[in-house]
Order: structure tokens, then C-alpha cells, then sequence
């Protein structure tokens, strides 16, 4: 291949976009475990708050920060699609 064949190379990356049902699956699931998949910082952040209502509560809290949790992962989801597909 000559070299001016090899400029004409074109890379395509792609990144793939988060399934926001798969997202609030995985959180219905798992809980805030399963928000890892759409946010890694809100996973972390309310794998502590859970911890602390759970054992303050004797895990009735968790009833309030489940929903939470999965209302977060799917709006993070969709976020990061958003986001992902006004940058191309």
C-alpha cells in the first residue's frame, strides 16, 4: 500500500449506548449495585446512603432508597445517551 493510500484510511469509533430498561432492571434487581451500570458515582453514593437507612432502619428504609435508586440509574442512562449522541 502506497502512502498515499493510507491517508485516505478512515477510523470509525463507536461507543454504544446504555439501555435505560436494562438499567432499571438491573437496579430492581440489585439495588445500587445494579445503578453501576448506568452511573459509577451515584453506585457509590447510594450504596452508602443504603447502608446507613438500612442498618438505622432495620432495612424498612430501603423501601424509600430502592425507588431511588432506580428513578437515578434510568435518568442516568438517558443522560449519558443524550450526552453521547449531541456530541457527534
Amino acid at each position: 500500500m502506497s502512502n498515499q493510500q493510507a491517508g485516505n484510511v478512515q477510523t470509525v469509533v463507536t461507543i454504544p449506548t446504555k439501555n435505560v430498561g436494562l438499567s432499571l432492571i438491573l437496579t430492581f434487581l440489585f439495588g445500587s449495585l445494579g445503578m453501576l451500570y448506568s452511573t459509577i458515582i451515584g453506585a457509590i453514593i447510594m450504596l452508602i446512603i443504603e447502608a446507613i437507612v438500612g442498618f438505622v432502619t432495620i432495612g424498612f428504609g430501603l423501601l424509600i432508597t430502592h425507588p431511588i435508586c432506580m428513578i437515578w440509574g434510568a435518568i442516568a442512562a438517558n443522560s449519558y445517551n443524550k450526552k453521547l449522541l449531541r456530541s457527534n
